[in-house]
């Protein structure tokens, strides 16, 4: 990988890592309804493609629903553009955090059975 920013454009990985993102990540994304994704731990301070996702997100105009744990700490400016921020610890009980996204998408979009 670049060992710095000046490199990235040149480095193969980087051009690999972009490409898939134009190709198969972009379309992908427009083509959902919405975005749905996990809460990065606050371990993970750099959290590349979680913020990739999510800012293009945001640039798609997609609603946002976050899961997280119950009692995680989220970043204040995370939880202003989350259209949902669903606690739930689906370790506990899977069936929980799948009722819990189902719920979610339903009141969201509405059941279009």
């Amino acid at each position: 990988m670049a060992e710095n920013m000046d490199d990235m454009s040149t480095d193969p990985e980087f051009k690999a890592w972009a490409a898939h993102l134009v190709d198969e990540v972009i379309p992908k994304m427009k083509g959902s309804a919405m975005t749905i994704s996990l809460a990065p731990s606050p371990e993970s301070e750099s959290d590349i493609k979680y913020a990739v996702e999510l800012g293009l997100s945001i640039m798609l105009d997609k609603p946002i629903v976050i899961l997280a744990m119950p009692g995680q700490v989220l970043p204040e400016k995370l939880r202003r553009v989350a259209d949902r921020i669903i606690e739930v610890d689906w370790r506990k009980d899977p069936n929980a955090g799948q009722k819990a996204i189902a719920d979610v998408i339903e009141s969201m979009l509405g059941d279009k059975s």
